[in-house]
């Protein structure tokens, strides 16, 4: 009588796959989201640096630097995560930009991201994050 073997896999070897499917899961999943969150970061940087650029040509040409509309620049940013505004007073010497997270961007640890020149000082902060160093975590990376 010939001997019959079984074609197929064990429940243990279906069992085993799944567990490394599920620690590569673990892994990848909040790396993933980490780096989508620090791309859509980019974006607001990006819009603020635009906008920074745009105060600076229209301050060459009028005596303060001046709002959104004056500017005429869009109020988000370009991949439209961040809603970008002039915040608080405009004068001859400073001006303060925003860029507030929009949905579907989440960022519990950079909330808003704010740039501030007042005479020949740039300062770049964040509001509502928390960011232990917002320098380091959120501008730079």
């Amino acid at each position: 009588m010939p001997i019959q073997y079984s074609r197929g896999f064990t429940i243990i070897e279906l069992m085993i796959v799944v567990v490394v499917l599920a620690i590569i899961a673990a892994i990848a999943i909040p790396a993933y989201s980490d780096y989508v969150t620090r791309a859509r970061r980019a974006d607001a940087k990006i819009a603020l640096i635009n906008f920074q650029i745009q105060q600076e040509k229209y301050r060459a040409n009028n005596v303060s630097y001046g709002n959104a509309a004056d500017i005429g620049l869009p109020a988000d940013s370009p991949d439209g995560f961040y809603e970008i505004d002039v915040s608080g007073a405009v004068s001859s010497s400073s001006y303060s930009l925003t860029a507030e997270p929009q949905p579907p961007q989440v960022d519990a640890e950079c909330g808003t991201f704010v740039f501030t020149v007042s005479g020949a000082v740039e300062t770049r902060s964040i509001e509502g994050g928390n960011a232990a160093n917002p320098i380091e975590t959120c501008w730079q990376r």
